[in-house]
């Protein structure tokens, strides 16, 4: 088993409501340079079931998502290059 993978930077979003952490996540990931991993820490239902699908489909890499028992971990990396937005 591979030691997990050290974050550049983490991001608190428990307590904050869907769709605010995932714009918080995505904002946080913006002003990260190419390739930097963010650890996103997201409370059990909507938030979890939701933010992933929605970065991937703002094309940034979800990379592990962890259960640490009272909220996740998303380990989520910024792309070489940033997402377009149209």
């Amino acid at each position: 088993m591979t030691a997990p993978t050290q974050p550049d930077a983490q991001l608190d979003l428990r307590g904050v409501p869907c769709p605010l952490s995932f714009v918080r996540a995505k904002l946080r990931l913006e002003k990260m340079p190419a390739g930097s991993l963010l650890e996103v820490w997201l409370d059990p239902g909507e938030p979890i079931e939701q933010v992933p699908d929605s970065l991937k489909m703002a094309g940034y890499d979800v990379e592990q998502i962890e259960d640490r028992s009272n909220f996740f971990a998303l380990q989520v990396r910024r792309p070489a290059l940033a997402p377009v937005e149209c």
